[in-house]
């Protein structure tokens, strides 16, 4: 339909001619409220931004000699970061010549994976990078 009738049956209905696809060809046009319209528009972006959740990545540092009991509290600071919807980047931290003993920080990250299975997967294995050895776990 031509602009100008379009323009008249709008004004004629105390409306506005909104543009809703201006890509499309031809570009399609609808006759409704435009406050309201935007209005509209405004709270499915809002909705949608509700939706949207920003996962950051939590750090938790180990030494290949650690203790038990200092262990398992890494275990549940690990758990609650899962918990929480974010990802845990595990760091083994080596010394002197710990590194020659990279096997001990493999085991210790496999065996915080293994504790934490049911919560988390492995998204990066256990790497060493300089002296530290990284792996990061994703919650499911």
């Amino acid at each position: 339909m031509p602009l100008q009738e379009a323009l008249r049956i709008a004004q004629e209905q105390g409306l506005d001619l909104v543009e809703v696809a201006p890509t499309a060809r031809p570009p399609v046009c609808r006759i409704m409220d435009f406050g309201k319209y935007k209005y509209e528009q405004s709270k499915r972006e809002r909705e949608a931004r509700k939706k949207q959740r920003v996962i950051n990545i939590k750090e938790v540092k180990l030494r290949p000699g650690i203790e038990e009991h200092d262990f398992q509290i890494k275990v549940r600071n690990a758990l609650r970061f899962l918990e929480d919807g974010d990802k845990v980047k595990v760091t083994v931290m080596f010394r002197g010549r710990e590194l020659a003993h990279a096997h001990l920080g493999t085991r210790l990250c496999e065996r915080l994976a293994d504790q934490l299975a049911d919560k988390a997967s492995i998204e990066k294995p256990p790497k060493v990078e300089g002296r530290n050895m990284t792996m990061i776990l994703a919650p499911k």
